[in-house]
């Protein structure tokens, strides 16, 4: 049988990433009863049967004698297949290599050491101050400074543990390692050191010591709750520049991004969109913590490593031709339609009605690629970051004294500056919406606030509404009316329909057809169209635009809703 060659693969952790998280760390029974403390209990008052295993590391070698024949119940039915064991253990729980006694049990010896790796054992830690941990706080709803972290600061955990926990449809383990060999980065790391990690523990490429970092700024994760973050809008620029060094660097046959599971769909299609390479990318998420029963992440890692390895994602000349994707629950989903539809192992639907699902990987591990995208992405996108402008111009001023101003997109090395990143927010609107009867001076104050507000940013701005199915018009009369303003005044505006609309937003002079793109993901693509067009021209009087203005503006749009057309 042909053998496949193994790969290099880049691995990128994002944020708040459940397949990078871990149940809690609860300090065990037999640790509980060591220390004094009460045991864990059940509903019937009882202790717990178990402790929970946690994956650990030895400190030094130990011999152990494992029960003949205790791997499964049906092994002793077949004992005349099975060669001698390795002796006896008495009652008096002393090894011999012959039996002494008709009760003695036939045991394997193991010799376990810290080179193997690790093993699932009790948790035998306490707190400082005796006591047991029974979450990830030392104080329930304290500060920063009392918190634990469940979630990895970059992949080596996750990934080692799947190598050397899980156990492949052949029975063995390794099944990762024996594909690929990975390297980590911590693009937009889940988990942070707080207190700083020397140079010599880092697993990534960087150089020197990484600094006390801050949980919002360096690092985000939703747990524990209270004192949850989520990344910020500018970190999509290094989230870009960081991805689109890996993928030049030619050391990787792969990519592989892992981010929470609501959120892995509008990072997949924003490199989609702006990543500039022919090597595959896979997004990958999970339901469920590592560890934690039924847990669905390490299955679609491993997934991942076997789509880069198998190159059944290559055209005739060797480039990517399935864009960026994200494999869930042995599915390829192409990163323009994929969307988390529930919080459940196989909660990810296609959207927009059309396809969607490139593939799948099968419960014996053949791979089948069964569709391509049609749309543009990664090295034949139009708005991929080398086909970025160095400059362009945005709107700044208030509604009744606009200008355009130069804003840089890139610096001098290429790369993408955060304040080049697009405020593009999304309105969506129900029937029975208007205040009054007719148009009312004060209907839609929020929206004219808003759009007040991003005006005077200086900064790239749009908007998304998400209206009537599939013509993503709004119903309200007084919104359209300030949108249509706010078009005049340079913003551009993009109309989808609600939810995940399986028919065409419609085509209209003044607003850009998200064709059957969600809102998110329209939003995503009109950042990226932001940034390579610049604002719109802007009206002497946005009210009452001139003719002129009014088709100038709409030459403008036809730019933007040619992109739409195509990715």
């Amino acid at each position: 049988m042909l053998q496949k060659p193994r790969v290099r693969i880049a691995h990128l952790a994002g944020p708040t990433a459940t397949i990078q998280n871990t149940p809690p760390l609860v300090t065990s029974n037999k640790a509980r009863l060591r220390a004094g403390l009460a045991p864990l209990t059940g509903p019937d008052g009882q202790p717990h049967r178990f402790d929970a295993l946690r994956a650990q590391r030895l400190a030094a070698p130990a011999k152990v004698y494992v029960e003949q024949f205790s791997a499964h119940p049906l092994e002793v039915d077949a004992a005349e297949l099975y060669g001698p064991p390795d002796g006896y253990i008495g009652a008096d729980g002393s090894f011999s290599p012959e039996r002494r006694a008709p009760e003695d049990k036939p045991v394997y010896e193991v010799e376990l050491t810290p080179e193997d790796g690790l093993y699932p054992l009790p948790y035998m830690a306490t707190q400082a101050d005796g006591s047991a941990w029974d979450e990830e706080m030392a104080t329930p709803f304290g500060d920063d400074s009392r918190a634990r972290q469940s979630f990895f600061p970059d992949g080596s955990r996750s990934f080692e543990e799947i190598d050397r926990l899980s156990i492949g449809i052949e029975g063995q383990a390794s099944v990762l390692s024996e594909q690929a060999d990975i390297d980590f980065f911590r693009v937009l790391p889940p988990g942070g050191w707080k207190k700083g990690v020397p140079a010599n523990l880092r697993t990534d490429k960087g150089e020197g010591d990484i600094p006390p970092e801050t949980r919002g700024k360096d690092f985000n994760a939703y747990k524990p709750y209270h004192l949850s973050s989520a990344p910020t809008r500018p970190a999509l620029a290094k989230a870009t520049n960081d991805t689109q060094a890996i993928a030049d660097s030619g050391e990787y046959d792969g990519l592989i991004w892992t981010q929470g599971s609501p959120q892995v769909e509008e990072s997949a299609y924003w490199f989609n969109l702006l990543i500039d390479t022919d090597l595959p990318i896979c997004g990958n998420a999970a339901q469920r913590p590592q560890g934690q029963i039924s847990a669905d992440g390490p299955k679609n890692i491993v997934d991942s490593v076997a789509f880069v390895r198998s190159g059944i994602w290559r055209d005739e000349e060797g480039r990517n031709r399935c864009g960026v994707v994200v494999i869930q629950e042995q599915q390829f989903f192409a990163a323009r339609e994929v969307a988390k539809a529930d919080a459940r192992p196989g909660g990810y639907v296609a959207t927009g009605g059309h396809g969607g699902i490139l593939g799948q990987i099968t419960h014996k591990n053949d791979l089948w690629l069964t569709y391509v995208p049609a749309y543009k992405h990664t090295w034949c996108s139009d708005v991929n970051l080398s086909k970025l402008p160095q400059t362009t111009r945005a709107v700044t001023g208030t509604p009744d004294a606009l200008t355009l101003v130069e804003v840089a997109i890139k610096d001098d090395a290429g790369k993408l500056l955060e304040a080049a990143i697009p405020s593009v927010s999304m309105i969506k609107e129900g029937s029975f919406s208007d205040e009054e009867y007719g148009f009312a001076a004060d209907d839609a104050a929020d929206l004219k606030a808003l759009i007040a507000y991003k005006l005077s940013l200086g900064r790239l701005a749009g908007f998304i509404t998400e209206g009537l199915v599939p013509y993503g018009r709004l119903p309200s009369s007084a919104r359209e009316k300030l949108l249509e303003r706010a078009v005049f005044s340079g913003l551009p505006v993009v109309r989808v329909g609600r939810g995940h609309a399986e028919g065409f937003a419609d085509p209209a002079p003044l607003a850009i057809s998200g064709s059957n793109l969600t809102a998110t993901k329209a939003r995503m693509l009109l950042m990226a169209c932001l940034m390579k067009f610049g604002a719109l021209p802007v009206a002497a009087d946005p009210a009452n635009p001139t003719p002129e203005e009014r088709m100038s503006t709409i030459d403008a749009i036809a730019m933007y809703q040619q992109v739409f057309n195509t990715h």
